[in-house]
């Protein structure tokens, strides 16, 4: 199993720019695809990207499509979400999670999360 911690959330004004790490401990992080989904307050979570366990493929939800990209570094046990053109709707708890495949976007095909940040994007 993998522990899967994020960071990088904060506050930022529309337009502006984030970049998310989920670093992974325990476990073989090269193993697990990684996927980055949201919860904003009253709303599910949300599937925004996914990236294979070599990275040579990656996912998006269309809402986030040109404006996120994701990357992972294996050696460092690190994944990235660089989010820009940032708006007040994307205001959520943002978490990453590992699996096997990276394009599915149900909660249930993840079994390891992290405990999430906090995105604020102010209008």
């Amino acid at each position: 199993q993998v522990h899967l911690l994020e960071s990088g959330g904060g506050l930022v004004q529309a337009g502006g720019s984030l970049r998310l790490s989920c670093a992974a401990s325990a476990g073989t992080f090269s193993n697990y695809a990684i996927v980055w989904f949201r919860q904003a307050p009253g709303n599910e979570l949300e599937f925004l990207a996914g990236i294979s366990q070599r990275g040579l493929h990656t996912y998006f939800t269309d809402s986030v499509k040109g404006r996120f990209t994701i990357s992972r570094d294996n050696a460092k046990n690190l994944v990235f979400l660089e989010m820009n053109r940032l708006k007040p709707e994307d205001t959520a708890v943002y978490y990453c999670a590992g699996g096997i495949l990276a394009g599915r976007s149900r909660v249930q095909d993840y079994d390891y999360w992290g405990q999430g940040t906090q995105v604020t994007v102010s209008s």
